[in-house]
């Protein structure tokens, strides 16, 4: 008898991990995003763009339709990641290409330090005194971490052009690059709240990693796009902040508050005209 019942616990300490495995957190097991493939651009040349223009944006993650790039917070859930950790993980993997902010065109690539270092951590040293006598003086180290939940907005570059083989206005992304706020020298924020990029990705190198990533839908769990298809479907809010020109400059350079605001808002119109204007009825 005594056999038996040592027998059994051998039984149940042995069968207890594999049981602990196949623990589902849910009714089914998610197959489709995860294995989703990417669908190519068509194909493009250079004898069919009729017209083209260079847009850069701001994707402001304070607006409600844009909640979904933010949340969940930083290591928060197993269910899903928001849009910075799948960069910051794949980053940190090498499975993702980072490039340096000096200039938008990915000629340069950065390291995870250094982009850490960009969102402000540091060490400090700093001269303390102790609380007991004879109160000497010593210095002290004081670590500043970066926190991915710092990003407060993304900046898209992108290329509209009008396809005369297909006959249709079409967007392509060439580049994402998270955005935090300029801090001084004590980590306090800045009173002209500027937004400063961190690093640059290459959009076309991350639409494998951006498909096979899932953002939560508001109407149903069950359907749940990817991040992939937030971007192909123009699913966020953004503003304009700067076009193509001979001056190489910004709207804020030339408009402020309410009239960038308007200039933004004409230059979009402009794609859209230009669009219309090329049929005929």
């Amino acid at each position: 008898m005594k056999i038996r019942i040592l027998l059994g616990l051998a039984v149940a300490l042995l069968t207890e991990p594999l049981f602990a495995q196949n623990v589902l957190d849910g009714v089914y097991v998610k197959e489709n995003t995860p294995t989703r493939q990417v669908i190519p651009y068509p194909y493009l040349r250079e004898a069919d763009v009729m017209w083209s223009k260079r847009i850069w944006r701001v994707i402001d993650l304070s607006e409600k339709m844009n909640l979904p790039l933010k949340y969940p917070s930083s290591k928060s859930t197993h269910d899903r990641k928001n849009l910075i950790d799948i960069f910051m993980d794949a980053i940190q993997e090498g499975s993702l290409t980072a490039y340096g902010t000096t200039d938008d065109e990915f000629t340069l690539p950065t390291t995870m330090k250094e982009i850490e270092s960009r969102g402000g951590a540091r060490t400090d040293t700093m001269r303390m005194q102790r609380p007991e006598p004879p109160y000497e003086e010593f210095d002290t180290v004081i670590a500043r971490e970066f926190s991915r939940d710092k990003v407060v907005a993304y900046r898209v570059k992108e290329d509209w052009f009008f396809d005369k083989q297909r006959s249709v206005m079409d967007v392509r992304i060439i580049g994402l690059a998270p955005m935090v706020y300029a801090v001084d020298e004590f980590g306090n924020i800045r009173p002209e709240n500027i937004k400063l990029p961190l690093f640059w990705i290459y959009y076309p190198e991350a639409r494998k990693l951006l498909a096979n990533s899932e953002m939560f839908n508001r109407e149903n769990d069950a359907e749940r796009r990817s991040f992939d298809d937030i971007f192909q479907k123009r699913l966020f809010s953004s503003y304009i902040f700067k076009e193509s020109n001979v001056f190489d400059r910004r709207i804020e350079d030339y408009r402020q508050g309410i009239n960038a605001l308007l200039e933004s808002e004409r230059i979009k119109n402009e794609i859209t005209d230009m669009e219309h204007d090329m049929w005929e009825f």
